[in-house]
């Protein structure tokens, strides 16, 4: 019996496809669950830490809410809700775009850096789900397949 047999208590798929996206249904909430977990110690979410994460790598520049929907692992964010949550806690300056005034540009604090410096001590605790499960050459097949996957997004 497989583990996603064991934890889901199901032995019959309809096919080998069909428990492979069960199982990655599975091990993506399980995932997303850890990550909400970890990111709860520094008061942010999944989507706000995103958020910031396409920032500092935009710095010194500024990046329009366009940008930061296009950067997003979580496409159905809405960034302007987060961004404002960022903004109220000091982590980002917003302010009217040069280029077009419509647009708003989106630059992260000295703030925000510090907090992605503190987080970023603390990221290979969230590694170790993988690197606990996985070795290195299993890792890079897994991205090859994942990659291989999201060939059809």
């Amino acid at each position: 019996m497989s583990n996603i047999e064991k934890l889901i208590s199901q032995k019959n798929f309809t096919s080998e496809y069909n428990k492979g996206l069960i199982g990655l249904i599975f091990v993506g909430n399980w995932i997303v669950s850890r990550h909400q977990h970890f990111f709860k110690k520094f008061d942010i979410t999944m989507q706000q830490y995103n958020i910031l994460r396409i920032l500092r790598g935009q710095h010194p520049k500024a990046a329009n809410i366009n940008t930061l929907k296009e950067r997003m692992l979580d496409r159905m964010s809405d960034v302007s809700r987060l961004v404002e949550r960022l903004r109220k806690a000091g982590l980002v300056e917003r302010k009217s775009s040069e280029v077009d005034r419509r647009a708003v540009d989106v630059q992260i604090t000295e703030k925000g850096l510090a907090l992605l410096d503190v987080i970023d001590a603390d990221l290979p605790d969230l590694e170790d789900s993988l690197k606990l499960s996985l070795n290195e050459e299993e890792a890079i097949q897994l991205n090859l397949l994942l990659d291989k996957i999201l060939t059809r997004y």
